[in-house]
């Protein structure tokens, strides 16, 4: 994981990185309400699961604010990293995570004070209600290390740690596996089992997650950074729009309780089928949302650094196959809905009732039958919130449950029943498609207009800089991203990079070895308290080859090129820095150094290239009046130092 580059590693390879431990996660996340379900299905009956789908609201909430804040931090923290902005993203962090803990605490003691009349706003029957309670107060009990290791998990995945993420859930999914069973018929606890069970293996998950914290590895974490500030307000707008995503859930979920048991109670299943194959069809639809989200918010790290950068492309390559693998998935789970709704249903117990297997399968196929369609719908609302634009995020994420399914739901049973329900469905689903579509065009417009404006200027300036002939040369602290910053500005302008390169052109000039010329070029040795060169001719050669490829244009790192090449008019000098934390970390990164190594590796390159500017240049080497443009590099990040130095020179010399 450490050797991953969001900005330049493959796309295919970094969403089959950070999606698939995503969707695990999240799977594991829904795995564990449907565990609940098919045990507590197979050993309480069909009341059992009506009281599961009663609770499960509570479980919604949950997410909701985890994803309010765990999502918003992700997003929040991937935007600042890929613009360089590493302070503001310690900030985010720390102020989550302690919102996050004592948030959770308060929701948990709301909850479990207020539980028996929120059961009856949540829809529960008469016949329910005691299951119901039974398995709520365990539940509420458990909140606090739901919403933990839920938000944790996705400031984990942000830190670049999917596999660590997925870790977390996974073990706790795998206790309470095996504990449902063992709880529910050999100790014959029913549904408190159940519930005991979830918040067992909910807590080993947060543990696991509280545990990861000290070991963030693209910040360096203080206590100070703990202390919440006004960048929780920033928190808030990056996961605004997960947050309604899931209080729509609710509301829907809230509404549809109601509506199964108030027009099931005249119709022939009765109140409690209705709300019990509710609970069934929202848990599976829940496999299907979680593989989906999973697909878009792990690719949210990949968008948000990219979008941050300023790489459009990778940008528009990175939506084109998110988009395409949620819909392959939305087909899929459409199928199986549409061809296997008595097989899947019987896994939740109650076969024997045929009257529960006919709503169960009428519920599934007409219900979810154009469910595919929601694919382009939830990726979107992630998507736009990725590239900042939250409050078209939160429209997306608002407009199938609130603006269109329930006011059809409404018209519909009142003509015809409870099947004004289902129907109301698929109608929704094909009118929000349309909406999202201009909305989701409204977004990426501007961004994929940008990028063809983009092109054509890369190359009306490709011919621009070869007919002016240019030359860039970059004079840099070690570790500030230098050559990386030169190499792309090269490819940018359509010019030739000169480096390590040089050293081969100096070699066959000079008849040294590359091996010579690698060891001592730019080195200076204290010998007697003077200065001595071990070949004062190897810079002679170096001159005469950069005086030689500055003919045409071109970007040259180091070597003093920027005083051999002083007296050129057509010559841009560049000098790059950064803070010392961030060259150390750099050089950890890139060069696989620890941080002791670094430090000392940093201070003895720049000291040496300081002696030998001023032993061959006779002046400072970090004299500001030797250059056109100084950048700290961090402070506006690799890509947009890039896009500094193309416009000073497209200003200059157009």
């Amino acid at each position: 994981m450490k050797k991953l580059d969001l900005g330049k590693d493959n796309i295919n390879k970094l969403l089959l990185t950070f999606s698939l431990p995503c969707i695990v996660s999240m799977l594991i996340n829904s795995i564990y309400n449907i565990v609940d379900q098919i045990f507590i299905g197979q050993g309480v009956g069909y009341v059992g699961n009506a009281a599961t789908n009663v609770i499960f609201p509570f479980v919604i909430i949950c997410n909701g604010i985890a994803n309010l804040l765990g999502t918003g931090c992700a997003a929040g923290l991937s935007l600042r990293l890929g613009a360089g902005k590493k302070e503001e993203a310690k900030k985010l962090i720390g102020s989550t995570i302690t919102t996050l803990l004592i948030t959770a605490v308060i929701f948990s003691i709301i909850s479990y004070i207020l539980l028996p009349e929120l059961i009856n706003i949540f829809g529960c029957t008469e016949n329910v209600y005691k299951y119901a309670y039974d398995y709520g107060r365990i539940i509420v009990l458990g909140a606090p290390f739901m919403i933990i290791y839920t938000g944790l998990t996705a400031i984990i995945r942000a830190d670049n740690s999917p596999k660590y993420s997925m870790s977390c859930l996974l073990v706790g999914a795998i206790i309470n596996l095996i504990l449902d069973p063992i709880f529910i018929f050999k100790f014959n606890m029913g549904v408190k089992g159940g519930a005991l069970a979830t918040i067992i293996g909910q807590i080993i998950s947060s543990i696991m997650a509280i545990m990861y914290i000290p070991k963030i590895k693209t910040l360096d974490l203080k206590k100070n950074d703990f202390i919440p500030d006004k960048s929780i307000f920033k928190i808030l707008g990056y996961g605004a729009s997960s947050f309604i995503t899931q209080m729509t859930i609710l509301v829907l979920f809230v509404y549809m309780n109601n509506i199964m048991t108030k027009y099931g109670k005249v119709s022939e299943f009765g109140g409690d089928i209705p709300l019990s194959v509710y609970g069934v069809a929202s848990k599976l639809n829940g496999l299907y949302v979680s593989s989906v989200l999973g697909v878009a918010i792990g690719a949210q790290p990949i968008l948000g650094f990219n979008y941050g950068a300023g790489n459009n492309k990778r940008v528009k390559e990175t939506l084109k196959k998110v988009l395409i693998i949620n819909f392959i998935i939305g087909i899929i789970f459409n199928l199986l809905m549409i061809l296997f709704p008595s097989q899947i249903v019987s896994l939740f117990g109650s076969k024997d009732n045929n009257l529960y297997l006919k709503f169960a399968t009428d519920f599934l196929r007409i219900f979810l039958m154009l469910s595919f369609l929601n694919a382009f719908e939830m990726t979107s609302s992630i998507v736009i919130q990725s590239l900042g634009s939250v409050k078209k995020a939160t429209f997306v994420a608002f407009s199938r449950q609130i603006i269109l399914f329930i006011p059809i739901s409404l018209i519909l049973t009142k003509k015809i029943g409870l099947y004004g329900a289902l129907y109301a469905g698929p109608i929704a689903d094909s009118i929000c498609f349309i909406i999202v579509i201009f909305v989701y065009n409204s977004v990426t417009r501007k961004i994929f207009n940008n990028k063809e404006k983009f092109d054509n200027d890369e190359k009306i300036n490709t011919i621009l800089n070869q007919n002016r002939n240019v030359v860039v040369t970059i004079s840099r602290e070690y570790g500030s991203g230098g050559r990386y910053v030169g190499k792309l500005l090269s490819e940018k302008l359509g010019v030739k990079f000169y480096d390590k390169e040089i050293i081969n052109l100096i070699s066959k000039e000079s008849g040294y070895s590359k091996d010579f010329i690698y060891n001592n070029e730019q080195s200076k040795t204290n010998i007697g308290g003077e200065l001595y060169n071990l070949d004062d001719n190897l810079f002679k050669y170096e001159e005469k080859v950069i005086l030689e490829v500055s003919k045409n244009p071109c970007v040259i790192v180091g070597r003093c090129s920027d005083y051999i090449l002083k007296n050129k008019k057509n010559v841009i000098k560049i000098f790059l820095y950064s803070d010392l934390e961030n060259k150390i970390n750099r050089c950890v990164k890139y060069y696989g150094l620890n941080k002791e190594e670094a430090k000392k590796k940093i201070n003895k390159v720049n000291k040496d290239r300081e002696k030998y500017y001023k032993y061959f240049c006779n002046q400072n080497y970090k004299d500001l009046n030797n250059y056109d443009i100084f950048i700290n590099v961090d402070k506006i990040g690799i890509d947009k130092t890039v896009e500094l130095i193309k416009e000073y020179i497209d200003k200059r010399f157009i």
